[in-house]
């Protein structure tokens, strides 16, 4: 038997000393290299205790070694738990004992705070540093490498725990099947090969960092440059090197703030993708007119890995993200059924292909209410598709406001306060109303040190939504509350607007 992942991602590199890594401060490390570091890490896994399916949770920054602990737990058969790096003692424990972990490894400054959560979980703790530091780089120094272990495509790979919002954080269990087919329709739709260098900025927690833009390129056989964080100068200076980059719109807005962000400065590449959150029409223009690209939009979830992408070759429509992936189904429901919506109406994403996970870990029930007998995997999310096929992203379900009975989608909204002079960006949530139900609150944000006039977006909003789609309440706020992938927490903007409507 074979070990699909890491067959088609790693093994073909093995021997190869072109570079697979740019590394802060001028370094490389080549394909032949980092395998061969990966091997000897899978040794000092197994020389531990790890046996094939141990979950092996980690809470480490991003680093070469990071990167190789994923090869090397594809090489010995564990499933990898990559958790953020921003979760404290406390969250660290929920996802440890959940998952069963076998083995934490942390970054060695935070040993004092996690070896009770280990302790208490009866689970090894082992560290690694980002600059080569840490008990799992030293034995990994001295190991020996080991052959792949001999896995099936349903096998898992990795637990991906969703960030809780609405309750428990659940762990998403995705198989090397589930990784191999979205690695194999990316590589394609997107163009990528051995000619490639990605800007990698992106957290690898995630699987927009981890296993989009990593097993993508690995896929193509490029090389990375490995950014620990994205800072919009280093970025910048890393274009005339690279040929591609992955980001969330955050990155967009930030570059466009820069100088130098010209055409020149982008010549030498070819495709900038953007996920994670929507962008806003107006980052698309601006990127457009700046570098002379269309930034592509995708669209995918932690349970799915990639569903939708706006075209390579094609209209790339802003406020979409395009169309299925190939051997992706997508159907818009009616919420609450699996009847189809008429073309053009909103309801329910649901997606069916062999990216769809394999349900979540030790939630029986969960995985039932989401995730049909037939395979068609529901989403949370609410969409609508055009004439054409493409699929925009109307909002999540939890999202939803009902007010004085009737359904309001809260982008919608945003749509017309964004396009308002001085809004730079807005969220529209729906908090408590004592004769409505709910009231919608408008969180602004100015484009400028001036804020805008109150009571201009009130009568704009008037010219252009039906009185129950109108905010009662307008905020002005600095900024919008986000997550590291840069989606805004609408969670916590009605936690700090509850009591907008309270006598």
């Amino acid at each position: 038997m074979s070990n699909p992942l890491h067959d088609y991602l790693f093994a073909p590199h093995e021997e190869r000393t072109e570079t697979l890594l740019h590394l802060p401060g001028g370094d490389v490390l080549t394909h032949a290299d980092f395998a061969a570091r990966a091997a000897k890490m899978a040794g000092a896994l197994t020389d531990h205790g790890l046996r094939p399916g141990d979950r092996l949770a980690c809470q480490i920054r991003k680093s070469a070694d990071a990167l190789a602990l994923y090869a090397a737990s594809v090489r010995a058969g564990l499933v990898l738990v990559p958790l953020n790096t921003a979760y404290t003692a406390a969250e660290i424990a929920y996802f440890v004992s959940d998952a069963q972990a076998a083995m934490l490894i942390c970054d060695p400054g935070d040993t004092e705070a996690l070896a009770p959560v280990a302790a208490a979980a009866d689970t090894r703790l082992m560290t690694l540093g980002p600059d080569g530091s840490g008990a799992l780089a030293e034995a990994t120094s001295s190991a020996e490498p080991i052959a792949p272990v001999a896995r099936a495509g349903t096998d898992l790979a990795a637990f991906l725990y969703t960030s809780g919002t609405t309750g428990r954080s659940k762990g998403a269990m995705l198989s090397q099947d589930n990784l191999l087919s979205n690695a194999r329709a990316l590589t394609d739709a997107w163009r990528f090969t051995a000619d490639d260098v990605l800007i990698h900025a992106l957290p690898i927690f995630h699987t927009h960092g981890l296993f989009v833009a990593v097993n993508i390129t690995l896929a193509g056989g490029g090389a990375m440059i490995w950014l620990p964080t994205f800072r919009a100068d280093t970025v910048l200076a890393a274009m005339p090197l690279a040929t591609t980059m992955m980001g969330v719109p955050t990155f967009y807005t930030r570059l466009l703030a820069e100088p130098g962000l010209t055409r020149n400065a982008t010549a030498h590449m070819r495709l900038f993708v953007s996920g994670s959150a929507p962008m806003l029409p107006e980052t698309h223009r601006q990127w457009t007119d700046r570098t002379g690209f269309r930034i592509l939009e995708r669209y995918g979830m932690t349970e799915t890995n990639m569903i939708a992408s706006n075209p390579y070759d094609g209209d790339r429509r802003p406020g979409t993200v395009g169309l299925p992936l190939p051997g992706v189904d997508l159907r818009i429901c009616q919420p609450g059924t699996a009847d189809p919506v008429r073309e053009g109406e909103t309801g329910m994403i649901e997606v069916r292909g062999p990216n769809v996970f394999r349900g979540y870990w030790r939630m029986p029930e969960k995985t039932a209410a989401e995730l049909r007998k037939d395979g068609w995997f529901v989403t949370g999310d609410l969409g609508r598709r055009d004439a054409d096929g493409y699929l925009s992203i109307v909002g999540r379900e939890k999202d939803l406001v009902i007010s004085g009975g009737f359904n309001i989608y809260p982008q919608e909204v945003e749509e017309v306060l964004n396009g308002l002079p001085g809004v730079l960006e807005s969220a529209v949530v729906g908090v408590p109303h004592a004769d409505m139900g709910e009231g919608l609150v408008a969180v602004v944000v100015p484009d400028g040190d001036t804020p805008p006039d109150l009571s201009a977006l009130r009568d704009a909003a008037a010219e252009r939504l039906a009185r129950f789609k109108q905010p009662r309440v307008y905020v002005i706020a600095a900024e919008l509350p986000r997550n590291t992938m840069g989606k805004v927490q609408k969670a916590e903007l009605r936690k700090r607007h509850a009591n907008a409507f309270s006598s």
